[in-house]
């Protein structure tokens, strides 16, 4: 259930979150129109805890109330990505594709190959 009817709803949320939640220490986030029934919010929100959420959301409500039709949030630890979530298309990897748009991106360490040993 969405209970934002409207963008000014959607960017009063957005505006007051600092106020709401204490976890969040700053907040960059902006909300900008981008023609009559289209939007975006774009920022980061920096949590108490030293980890920064970058955000992006592309918002609709061309038919009816206010929908997120595509999105992009990733976690960040300093400098370390964590992890992020997008509504991007993953058709070639089945674990992604059966649950689009939703889905948990983490990156992928490679443990170092097998040392070889060359004699001169």
């Amino acid at each position: 259930m969405n209970p934002f009817l409207s963008l000014r709803d959607y960017e009063e949320h957005i505006y007051l979150l600092p106020i709401h939640c204490d976890s969040i220490a700053r907040s960059t986030l902006t909300v900008q129109r981008r023609g009559r029934l289209f939007a975006e919010l774009q920022g980061e929100i920096l949590l108490q805890n030293g980890r920064r959420l970058v955000v992006y959301e592309r918002l609709a409500w061309d038919v009816g109330a206010l929908s997120i039709v595509g999105y992009s949030y990733e976690v960040w630890n300093g400098s370390e990505q964590l992890y992020w979530y997008d509504s991007q298309p993953h058709p070639n990897e089945p674990d992604l594709a059966e649950t689009h748009p939703h889905h948990k991106h983490v990156p992928h360490t490679e443990p170092p190959g097998p040392r070889t040993i060359v004699s001169v």
